[in-house]
C-alpha cells in the first residue's frame, strides 16, 4: 500500500514539474500570464485525468484569462507531457485557479489593517 502512494507521490510531483516548464517556457500566448505557477497537480490511479492548480500574480492578464489560454492550449500541453514523461497513459488535463494564495494575501492585508486600526487606538 506505502508503495502505491510513493508513486503516485511521485507521478504528482513529476507531472507539477513538467507542467511548469511547458507553461513558462513552450507555451507562448499572449494570453498566459507570465506570472503563472504550478500549485499543485493530482492525477489519477489510472493516470486517465489530472486536475492541475494554476495560481496568476499580476492583474493582466488576469488568472480567468490565463485559465481559458491554457485550456485553448490543452492539447499541446498534453501533446509535450507525453513526450516528456513515459507514463502508461497520458492523463487528460484539468486546469483551475487556484485562489488560495491570493486569499493569504488578502488574510494578511486585513489582519495588519485592524492592528493598525487597534494599535491607533491605544496611542501606541
Amino acid at each position: 500500500m506505502k508503495k502505491n502512494a510513493q508513486h503516485g507521490s511521485r507521478v504528482n510531483s513529476d507531472v507539477q514539474r513538467v507542467l511548469s516548464h511547458i507553461i513558462s517556457f513552450d507555451l507562448k500566448d499572449p494570453g498566459i500570464s507570465p506570472i503563472t505557477s504550478v500549485v499543485k497537480c493530482e492525477v489519477t490511479k489510472d493516470l486517465s485525468e489530472c486536475k492541475c492548480y494554476i495560481s496568476v500574480f499580476g492583474e493582466h492578464p488576469s488568472g480567468e484569462e490565463t485559465l481559458a489560454a491554457l485550456n485553448r492550449a490543452n492539447g499541446f500541453v498534453r501533446k509535450r507531457l507525453a513526450e516528456v514523461l513515459n507514463l502508461r497513459n497520458t492523463p487528460e488535463i484539468h486546469f483551475e485557479l487556484d485562489t488560495s494564495i491570493a486569499y493569504g494575501v488578502e488574510m494578511t492585508a486585513k489582519i495588519d489593517r485592524i492592528i493598525r486600526e487597534e494599535g491607533g487606538a491605544d496611542g501606541n
